[in-house]
């Protein structure tokens, strides 16, 4: 999210490659890669030519169906918080194959509230109190090693094998329900932003599967039919 200096688009670059990722994304504004990128990408060449850019978050997850937020803060919000030793039994709840997008807030300021609370589940890295933040770079190893290197469980017995809904279609179902809390004057408080930020996080932390998504988009469909509001 919003890489400040142009050094670290080349050390993620050679540390994704290190771990066999060659997909990498941006969130505008985002520094663009120069010759000191370049030095260190240091045989990533290819990774760092290929990063994505995108005007959002919301756009560059969008077909993710886990979406796994990375923070080094205590207490930063209240969605569901993963230790790195959860890591592997979460991402075997997603079944096999599921793809993780795992999102890195800028170099100084870390993520927002806004967009922790798009976030499938918010992995704390277990840095010190006393220095709790890390180096892009080093942050995105930690973490491309661990899903590397531990192996996921297996997921549990009777678990449903639909898989879970992408990103787009969770924050669709954000959107129509937000329609459908205008449309009752739950936002009369005045408070529109906070409540659906957690409105988001309570959707997006539960991750769902299509057909639940569809559920939750009828029943805000209905609202607003029944106040003969435009659904759409």
């Amino acid at each position: 999210m919003r890489p400040q200096k142009a050094s670290n688009l080349g050390s993620v670059a050679r540390v994704a490659r290190n771990f066999g990722l060659r997909r990498l994304s941006v969130v505008e504004p985002a520094v663009v890669a120069d010759e000191e990128s370049s030095r260190l990408a240091a045989g990533a060449d290819e990774v760092l030519a290929a990063i994505s850019r995108h005007a959002t978050l919301q756009e560059a997850v969008a077909e993710f169906p886990v979406v796994v937020t990375t923070s080094s803060w205590r207490g930063r919000g209240r969605g569901r918080t993963l230790e790195l030793a959860e890591l592997p039994q979460f991402l075997s709840e997603a079944g096999d194959g599921a793809s993780v997008a795992f999102v890195f807030g800028p170099e100084r300021s870390g993520l927002t509230e806004d967009e922790l609370a798009r976030a499938s589940a918010c992995l704390r890295l277990p840095t010190d109190a006393d220095f709790p933040t890390m180096n892009l770079s080093h942050a995105v190893a930690v973490v491309l090693a661990l899903e590397r290197a531990l192996v996921r469980p297996a997921p549990p017995e009777g678990r449903a094998e639909e898989p879970w809904a992408p990103a787009a279609e969770i924050e669709a179902a954000v959107g129509h329900w937000d329609r459908a809390l205008e449309a009752i004057d739950f936002y009369d408080t005045g408070h529109r932003d906070r409540s659906l930020r957690d409105w988001r996080r309570l959707v997006a932390g539960r991750p769902l599967t299509s057909r639940e998504v569809a559920i939750l988009r009828g029943v805000a469909n209905r609202i607003l039919v029944t106040l003969r509001r435009e659904p759409d």
